[in-house]
């Protein structure tokens, strides 16, 4: 009975699944009648009707304006019918299925309605194919042809036979660190194999090559294992910091017992007028006010001789050193009161007599007294480098390349820097994080031989965090200087206070300013927002306090944290900061796609240098443009060309094995989401493009440039393969962000 049930069951299945089957193809066969349809139509328009609709297409907003014989009208048609061409009514968009998907793959975008839904980061995205169990893995001492110190109980593969059977198809020929360097550091386990691994899997080393390249290409700041031991054990010391945080709590301490006591001299102040008062209205309904001043200035007189008197025989009167006291607190209340009708002056007063933290102030120090010293003194860790004393690093109408997260890896900076990049920074590391010892953010921080102006980016919200951050970067990587995020708006970041967290967070935003710059040789930069909030604009109040505290450079994005992305950035506002900033270098970023862009936006504000950030993933090549000042009508085998040169410096950092092939196309498929909204200067109607239009669906003058100018991930996976092969079973990608694609 129970195998008739499982047989009937199993047979129920199938005619599900063939009924399914044909539904779908049914569905296929429908899509592609209608598809015929609308291009028999479409051929059958007339050049007239072809510009009415582009015409209707240029209307809208964010639109780029594309040559009239590139637009693809076959899929433009989806959202602009062929019969409502001359009706100023658009056709309504396709619905979409349960998966948030049309229901065919090659629709256009969502319109205006349904985009809404496609914003922000797509938080649901696949997982990672997880890392093979070790006992499946060579051991690196075998890969890289040395023997294991472990021998028979090291817990990775020594079965280099078995291994070798096992392992994936190569992917070619020709491995590119081999051909460069002469020698392949992932040895037998390279995908590109064959051209360095022998047939008793010995890997061939060109000796004479290594030798003579070996150093062209370096990485450097690589977490070395026994600081990243200390870290996690919690045993780096961070003498500096502890010194500076000591100073600042002592002076939180006396600044509270200041204000605790200003407090209650105030309340004894204004029951001493109380009294004051009611003597005086006795004296008047007695006296008549009749010898009033007589008799009030000879008391006082009298209360001083006494009260001197009392000091030179060694007494003292309470009432007498009141009364002193209530005098000298009118006094020092009269002063300040005659300032407070100017809060700015009041300000700069209290931020020059109050010393930083740790520091002296008029010779004295907060920690012990000043000692008189003779001769040189060169206690470094002693006496902090002065401002002047420390590096610099010259901004001055210099293409800075902005720190970006995910994109901003060691290889693109390497394009970036082949196509004219002056100064370029690492990716945002959170400050915690690094405090850990965590390899996957001390990563964040390599750098390349060829970024001669390098600097690193780290987060946070606390002081003690981030200034003992900042000293064990200062003594143990090679940096040009340290950039603080101000201007993070991620929602992970500011709720924790880090960001654009700190802008509302003076006093913790002046107390890691402060602290970074006591333990630093190097300068230190803020890259910030104009503000939080759309209505409330802050960064020209902050600006000139930050330089104040210690900052050598302010970058600011012209955009506030509820604008993101959106919109155009202020540079109006920009101008406004450069201004408050004077004399200090501030750097402009926002909206920068061209070289017009950059002589517009410099010339308007009058800031030092440019900061690029989406504008160099779209075109990498925009410093090239910016520098000779012209458009470049780049061809898609150029275009081709730096995608491979990509390839070649991922496989070289992250490596060419599989594990490393996987990471690089992870990250060309995370750059192509940028890459697609470049528009080739031939196929604009007008140049140059702005960094918020997107084009209508066009075709490119080859197959290859049509490719690259498509939204939809399926496209861009294909050309992943096209430089580096096939990709693994089961393999999904969906981009970092909703706006990024549609499939």
């Amino acid at each position: 009975m129970e195998e008739a049930t499982n047989q009937e069951a199993s047979q129920g299945a199938q005619d599900v699944a063939k009924e399914d089957g044909a539904a779908k193809q049914e569905n296929q066969q429908q899509n592609q009648q209608q598809q015929q349809n609308q291009q028999q139509q479409l051929q059958a328009l007339s050049q007239e009707d072809k510009k009415k609709l582009k015409a209707r297409i240029d209307g809208n907003v964010g639109t780029a304006h594309v040559k009239l014989e590139f637009i693809d009208y076959s899929k433009v048609n989806l959202l602009y019918g062929v019969e409502n061409i001359n009706n100023n009514t658009q056709a309504q968009p396709e619905e979409e299925t349960k998966d948030g998907q049309a229901d065919d793959e090659t629709s256009e975008p969502p319109s205006k309605r349904s985009k809404k839904k496609n914003r922000g980061m797509n938080k649901k995205r696949p997982f990672r194919e997880k890392r093979a169990d070790t006992s499946l893995r060579l051991c690196h001492k075998l890969v890289y042809g040395e023997a294991c110190q472990y021998g028979d109980k090291c817990m990775f593969s020594h079965d280099i036979a078995k291994l070798m059977k096992e392992k994936a198809p190569d992917l070619g020929s020709v491995c590119y660190n081999f051909e460069t360097y002469g020698k392949c550091l992932r040895g037998i386990m390279c995908r590109y194999g064959s051209s360095h691994i022998s047939a008793d899997f010995k890997n061939v080393v060109d000796e004479e090559k290594w030798s003579r390249c070996k150093n062209d290409s370096v990485t450097t700041n690589i977490l070395p294992k026994d600081l990243q031991h200390f870290l996690r054990k919690r045993k780096q010391k961070y003498p500096k910091s502890d010194k500076y945080l000591a100073g600042m709590s002592k002076a939180a301490k006396e600044r509270r017992e200041k204000q605790k006591k200003e407090q209650e001299s105030a309340s004894e102040t204004a029951t001493c007028t109380e009294s004051e008062k009611k003597e005086v209205t006795l004296k008047d309904s007695t006296n008549g006010g009749v010898g009033e001043k007589a008799t009030s200035e000879p008391s006082k007189v009298v209360e001083t001789d006494a009260s001197v008197s009392n000091e030179a025989s060694g007494v003292t009167d309470s009432n007498a050193t009141s009364s002193v006291k209530t005098s000298n607190e009118l006094s020092c209340q009269s002063s300040v009161l005659s300032e407070s009708g100017n809060p700015e002056s009041q300000m700069k007063t209290d931020q020059s007599e109050v010393a930083r933290p740790g520091e002296t102030t008029g010779g004295g120090s907060n920690d012990e007294p000043c000692q008189q010293r003779s001769g040189v003194v060169t206690d470094e860790d002693i006496i902090r480098l002065r401002k002047c004393e420390k590096k610099t690093v010259d901004f001055e109408d210099k293409l800075y390349l902005a720190p970006l997260t995910t994109v901003g890896n060691l290889p693109f900076r390497r394009v970036c820097k082949t196509y004219g990049a002056d100064i370029t920074c690492g990716e945002m590391a959170v400050c915690t994080n690094l405090l850990q010892g965590q390899a996957s953010e001390w990563a964040l921080l390599k750098r390349h031989s060829s970024e001669d102006v390098f600097g690193v980016q780290i987060a946070g919200a606390f002081p003690d965090t981030m200034t003992k951050c900042a000293e064990v970067l200062n003594d143990h990587i090679d940096v040009d200087f340290v950039d603080i995020n101000v201007g993070c708006p991620i929602d992970m970041i500011y709720k924790k206070g880090a960001g654009c967290g700190l802008m509302n967070r003076v006093g913790r935003f002046e107390e890691i300013v402060r602290g970074m710059d006591t333990v630093l040789d190097v300068p230190l930069t803020v890259k910030m927002r104009t503000g939080v909030h759309d209505k409330h604009l802050v960064a020209a109040k902050l600006i000139p306090r930050i330089f104040d505290w210690g900052a050598s450079v302010v970058a600011l994005h012209g955009r506030t944290r509820e604008q993101r992305y959106t919109r155009s950035a202020n540079w109006d506002y920009i101008g406004q900061c450069v201004q408050a900033a004077h004399p200090y270098p501030l750097l402009g970023n926002g909206d920068v796609l061209s070289y017009e862009d950059a002589n517009l936006f410099k010339e308007k504000s009058g800031v030092t240098g440019l900061m690029i950030a989406r504008g160099a993933l779209v075109k990498p090549w925009i410093f090239t443009e910016i520098k000779e000042q012209r458009h470049w009508d780049i061809s898609s085998q150029e275009r081709y060309d730096i995608l491979q040169k990509f390839v070649n410096y991922g496989m070289e950092h992250w490596g060419s094995d599989t594990e490393g092939v996987e990471k690089t196309r992870r990250f060309l498929l995370e750059w192509l989401s940028f890459l697609y909204r470049y528009i080739p200067v031939g196929i604009l109607e007008r140049a140059p493009q702005r960094i918020n239009e997107r084009p209508p669906h066009y075709v490119g003058r080859n197959d290859l440039e049509t490719l690259m100018a498509s939204a939809n991930f399926n496209d861009w996976i294909k050309i992943s393969e096209m430089l580096l092969g096939p990709v693994p079973e089961n393999f999904q990608f969906l981009p970092k962000h909703k706006a990024n694609s549609y499939s």
